[in-house]
């Protein structure tokens, strides 16, 4: 007979690595009372430790808003210069276009080219 497989949830699956890790209690005794196997709980401990550090990056609350908002502000002025910038280069192109163009009239007409 297959066994079906154990689904648990994200907190199910901390308080097992924690129990691991804190509590000292054997790998072993773990995968007996939840039916799991011991590379299961590994690979859960690992996920832990590659992303905790999202777990201090979280902001709560209004100053989670405030924030979000400055960045959003921030990202709205430098898109301005950007098209500012775009704007300028695209005029500095076309006035080069122009001095070329005049440039090689110029060249034909006096037999250089």
């Amino acid at each position: 007979m297959t066994q079906q497989r154990k689904r648990l949830s994200g907190p199910e699956k901390v308080a097992i690595v924690k129990r691991y890790l804190i509590d000292r209690v054997a790998i072993s005794d773990l995968c007996d009372e939840y039916g799991l196997q011991p590379s299961q709980i590994e690979r859960w401990q690992a996920a832990m430790f590659e992303h905790g550090a999202d777990v201090f990056d979280l902001k709560k609350g209004r100053r989670a808003k405030a924030a979000e908002s400055a960045k959003d502000a921030r990202i709205a002025q430098l898109e301005a210069v950007v098209a500012q910038k775009d704007a300028k280069i695209a005029q500095k192109n076309e006035v080069i276009s122009e001095l070329m163009e005049e440039n090689v009239l110029a060249k034909k007409a006096s037999g250089e080219l």
